[in-house]
């Protein structure tokens, strides 16, 4: 699918961490937007903007992701071609220094995209914030997230490093679930008396074999 080839990566670009600024009506977690002023209806303000997901706070200030979109739908985030090409997503922006906001934004931001590169047939690399977009044409000329990750030691390129590692990940879970450990069962005696048969599995328990059973045939 066209619309599904690439994620984007943007940011707000205002003070205000919480989703109900973004996100509507509010479903009993988001919170009540007292001015109606969400982005998840037609034409906010009057603008075209809409993109498929957000992340920032819920009411209770923990974060989560809401998408506003399906996937597979055009957007309106990138200002340009991107639109026909890209998902985009939103980071709701705090004031930019708190650390464990940071943090835990840029998690749940990796895992999102990781969860699209596992549903798209994606890799890493096929992620770009909006600010890179403007580099290579494809969107207006924007500086998130980059004017926000570096001031916590992050870029791009360690964002994309992160969701590899998540990548790889499911990856080797899929493998080992795919591919379960060989169990093997060892009998100790077979007997036509069932206190003999307690007998023995009393003595095998107390050796140390805590998971050895009878089994009547």
């Amino acid at each position: 699918m066209a619309l599904n080839s690439r994620n984007t990566h943007h940011s707000t670009g205002a003070n205000n961490p919480f989703l109900k600024r973004y996100v509507g009506p509010d479903d009993g977690l988001l919170g009540k937007n007292l001015y109606g002023n969400h982005w998840n209806q037609y034409k906010p303000n009057g603008r075209n903007v809409c993109a498929h997901a957000f992340i920032g706070k819920l009411a209770d200030g923990s974060i989560a992701t809401y998408q506003t979109l399906p996937w597979n739908h055009r957007g309106w985030h990138a200002g340009d071609s991107a639109n026909d090409t890209h998902i985009g997503f939103e980071i709701c922006e705090d004031n930019l220094s708190d650390p464990s906001y940071f943090v835990a934004v840029y998690k749940e931001a990796s895992e999102l995209c990781a969860f699209l590169c596992i549903a798209y047939g994606l890799t890493e690399k096929n992620i770009i914030c909006h600010s890179e977009g403007y580099k290579l044409g494809i969107a207006s000329n924007h500086s998130d997230v980059m004017h926000w990750f570096t001031k916590h030691g992050k870029s791009m390129d360690t964002f994309r490093a992160e969701v590899g590692r998540l990548l790889k990940v499911q990856a080797s879970d899929k493998t080992t679930a795919s591919n379960p450990k060989n169990l093997y069962t060892i009998q100790v005696g077979a007997y036509s008396v069932k206190a003999n048969a307690e007998a023995m599995l009393a003595k095998v328990k107390a050796a140390g074999f805590k998971d050895a059973f009878i089994k009547t045939e």
